[in-house]
């Protein structure tokens, strides 16, 4: 899983194989997602952080962020955990040596909101779960894509939301969350995730 391809540019730029392990790359991540994702046998790590690590990873090959996300044309694609880090390596280990448009992608670890300066991919921990709903509203207006397993998250304003069902992982994604963050998530991803709207949470 952690070798999935980046998102693939010109023919004329990569070798066919190169081409062609991308293609199979972006094809096994679509049945993924249309089947939900199983979890991995039991192993050190949790077999469901391993999973979402790799959907976290695959996000920036779905999503596109406007340009005033990026300081310049190679500025790096962040993805960003807040709060306690329930993957270890293994995040860091799904993105080594990937590029998406010629952009690295990097992990940060934050403790403190105020610590998120500069991320497009921001993924809650279950740590911050008292503290959410400030989060999700300091974060509005950001072009930030919010990724969270905490209850009722894409409900609650957080754009994606990991959900375990029958021990696979599956999505919820708030599109209007997504517009209001200015990003468009490909009809590829939407066809595969529930959708679900903002409300009020008694």
């Amino acid at each position: 899983m952690p070798g999935m391809a980046s998102r693939p540019h010109s023919p004329a730029s990569a070798p066919l194989s190169a081409l062609l392990e991308r293609a199979l790359g972006l094809i096994a991540f679509t049945v993924l997602m249309l089947l939900g994702a199983p979890l991995p046998a039991q192993t050190a790590a949790t077999p469901e952080y391993q999973v979402e690590a790799v959907f976290l990873f695959n996000f920036t090959q779905f999503v596109e962020w406007p340009p005033d996300a990026f300081t310049d044309s190679k500025s790096p694609i962040v993805i960003g955990l807040l709060g306690e880090d329930p993957f270890g390596t293994y995040l860091d280990e799904a993105v080594r040596g990937e590029k998406i448009d010629g952009r690295a992608l990097v992990v940060r670890r934050f403790r403190r909101l105020e610590d998120v300066l500069v991320c497009h991919v921001l993924f809650i921990s279950q740590s911050e779960a008292a503290d959410l709903d400030r989060i999700l509203s300091e974060l509005k207006g950001r072009a930030l894509l919010t990724v969270s397993d905490l209850e009722s998250f894409s409900r609650r304003g957080g754009i994606v939301r990991f959900v375990n069902e029958n021990n696979r992982v599956r999505l919820r994604v708030n599109v209007e969350a997504a517009k209001a963050a200015r990003l468009t998530i490909s009809s590829k991803l939407l066809r595969v995730a529930e959708i679900v709207a903002t409300e009020t949470v008694q």
